[in-house]
């Protein structure tokens, strides 16, 4: 039903801003009276029409003279009106734009073509997308696009809107950016991150399915994707994916960047960097990343198997082993490399690389230039050292340690002379450990200066009872002394304290120390060992004629007793020297000839000779021919408490 203003004059109705032509801008018609019935127009009808026009001139002199790419679109995707920004962005002119479809300009794809069409349908006013348009030139620009929708009256779509910003340099600053954040700047590999990005992302892509990402456009206000992101390394899905990794370190490249300078040894560097891209990068295959310093690593997404990563690791060794042309002059370096290859459902990343930097370890441990595959029960064995040195120190606080003692038996007489301490770990979990499975690890952590010092004063305290309980036996005690002892701590004033908390005479102290500890370098080492034998205290050498085998410091150096390794006794086995015409009996020979000479040279420097490892009758005897004055051995007694030795000694000379 009509309303009650319609009707002859119901068309001088109120200007409305959609009026158009329309296949172009908004027009302002100038009117003097009405085009129906050519009645003259009020005051009030000119003023509207004249602000009109004045709104639609702003909006067109906006349009042409914007600073951002503008296009007006109509609702069959032609381009009605594309302003000179726009033109200028991408190298065309005005009119060779106008009626061109637009996804000639801005190519589509499947998200933002769908946003798109729900648009156009008036399903949702704005979209915002990022896209790489195309330059008349050929090159590339980047820009953010917001396409929004014009309505009619009655809300229906009639055009769209598209505004156009350059963000190219913006888009290539941020690509500087990350390029820098993800690669080394001396030698433009990936660096430490985007290894460990690359590395994670080859674990994720085997725990679940790519998930197809939105190609770029989102709706209103969510954030831009970019369309042309690309995924990990290695796109294979597969619960039994597996990954490998070769970790490489250069040999010796400490004593290069020492001698000639650090500047050479960035060049070299660089040179090692180029010659592993050029030889081992394969795309999404294989990614070569510098880790820091001069470790270099290899990662292998999508292995085939271990066969693969050894091969690989050869070919890297061999790949290193050729000079190269460094400021003028040729290096030749060498690698050691760590190999691990495995199923990707067994490890993690974390493990994986921490497995690679342990057998990169082993194999510059077993002399360098070589690649080592990881061995589980090599790793096992590293594992349980690394539990044992970390809990040497709280063990010492909880008294996991005892201290046992073998006889030191005069081959003359036949009776106890002393014993030596030997410290026993009784751990909880592996039970009872003897020193060669804790000493090395005490002396590489340190805790060996106050273990040492604990067995020390526990086995002078030890000495004093036995020397109360017997005290015509004068029984000593040998202990061992480690080098770092020497160098950690003041030996002398912890050796002479112990002496005076025990009451132990210190002639009834021997100490050992092996060739490697007495000759170490500088004088502090003949020092200490003279201050101690000022004190009264016997110096022994432990596994004499294994170490340096340097005769001279026998003549110079406090030592009263020289203990033989129990390698040379070995061919004491037989009753008699001689025999068959056999290895092992000229072994022997051999054995006695060396064994007599030492005895003969200890005992013209005035030294006693102790002979350790004597497992039967026929040893001793021979060893006591020989001259040989003490020995210890199973045949004697084994390692055991204190009151064993005590009972001997009661045994021997009953007071």
């Amino acid at each position: 039903m009509p309303g009650r203003n319609e009707g002859a004059d119901a068309h001088h109705r109120r200007p409305h801003a959609n009026d158009r032509v329309p296949d172009g801008l908004p027009t302002a018609r100038p009117l003097a009276a009405c085009p129906v019935c050519a009645a003259p127009l009020d005051g009030g009808t000119e003023q509207l029409l004249a602000a009109l026009r004045a709104s639609e001139s702003r909006f067109r002199a906006a349009f042409a003279d914007a600073g951002i790419g503008m296009l007006l679109v109509g609702p069959d995707d032609l381009i009605i009106e594309v302003n000179p920004a726009f033109a200028a962005m991408i190298g065309q002119e005005v009119p060779d734009l106008v009626r061109t479809h637009i996804h000639e300009i801005i190519d589509p794809e499947d998200t933002p073509r769908r946003l798109y069409v729900e648009l156009v349908r008036g399903e949702r006013d704005r979209i915002r997308v990022e896209k790489r348009l195309k330059h008349s030139e050929g090159r590339e620009v980047w820009s953010n696009v917001t396409i929004s929708l014009i309505r009619d009256d009655s809300g229906r779509p009639l055009y769209t809107l598209a505004m156009v910003e350059d963000v190219t340099e913006r888009r290539q600053l941020g690509d500087r950016l990350a390029y820098q954040a993800m690669h080394d700047p001396l030698t433009q590999l990936p660096n430490r991150t985007l290894f460990f990005e690359q590395l994670n992302a080859a674990f994720s892509a085997a725990a679940a399915p790519v998930a197809a990402a939105p190609s770029g456009a989102v709706p209103d206000s969510e954030p831009t994707t970019d369309a042309t992101s690309t995924g990990p390394v290695g796109r294979r899905r597969s619960n039994s994916r597996r990954v490998g990794l070769c970790y490489v370190d250069l040999d010796g490249f400490a004593a290069i960047n020492e001698t000639l300078g650090h500047h050479v040894g960035d060049q070299l560097l660089v040179a090692v960097a180029a010659r592993l891209e050029r030889g081992f990068a394969r795309g999404e295959d294989r990614l070569v990343a510098r880790l820091g310093g001069d470790e270099f690593a290899v990662l292998v997404p999508d292995s085939d198997g271990t066969d693969q990563l050894t091969m690989l690791a050869a070919e890297l060794i061999k790949a290193l082993e050729q000079p190269f042309e460094v400021a003028g002059q040729q290096l030749a370096v060498t690698a050691s490399i760590g190999v691990v290859e495995r199923s990707v459902l067994d490890t993690t990343p974390t493990d994986l690389l921490k497995d690679a930097d342990a057998t990169l370890y082993w194999s510059k441990a077993d002399g360098r230039a070589r690649w080592t595959l990881y061995d589980p029960d090599r790793g096992a064995h590293q594992l349980t050292r690394q539990r044992l040195a970390t809990a040497l120190r709280p063990a010492l606080e909880r008294g996991e340690f005892t201290v046992e003692y073998q006889p030191l038996v005069g081959l003359a007489d036949g009776t106890v002379h002393g014993a030596e301490a030997l410290v026993r770990w009784r751990h909880p979990r592996y039970g009872t450990l003897s020193p060669d499975r804790f000493i090395p690890l005490a002396e590489e952590s340190g805790a060996i200066v106050p273990l040492g010092k604990w067995v020390l004063e526990e086995s002078c305290r030890q000495a004093r009872r036995w020397l109360q309980d017997s005290p015509s036996a004068e029984a000593f005690v040998s202990v061992n002394l480690a080098a770092r002892q020497i160098w950690d701590s003041d030996v002398v004033a912890d050796v002479a304290e112990v002496l005076d908390r025990t009451g132990l005479p210190p002639r009834l102290l021997q100490l050992e120390l092996t060739e490697s500890a007495v000759l170490g370098p500088g004088g502090r080492p003949v020092q200490a060992l003279q201050a101690l034998a000022d004190m009264g205290i016997r110096i022994a050498i432990d596994d004499f004629g294994t170490g340096y085998s340097n005769l001279a410091y026998l003549s110079r150096l406090p030592v009263h007793v020289l203990k033989l390794d129990g390698s040379f006794v070995e061919g004491f086995r037989d009753p008699a020297p001689g025999g068959r015409p056999d290895g092992r009996f000229r072994r022997a020979d051999a054995d006695e000839q060396i064994v007599g000479a030492m005895v003969q040279l200890a005992h013209a420097l005035g030294l006693t000779v102790t002979a350790e490892g004597i497992e039967n009758a026929a040893q001793a005897e021979r060893l006591r021919q020989t001259g040989c004055d003490t020995a210890q051995g199973w045949y004697f007694a084994r390692p055991g408490p204190a009151e064993a030795v005590a009972a001997i000694l009661r045994a021997d000379r009953p007071d």
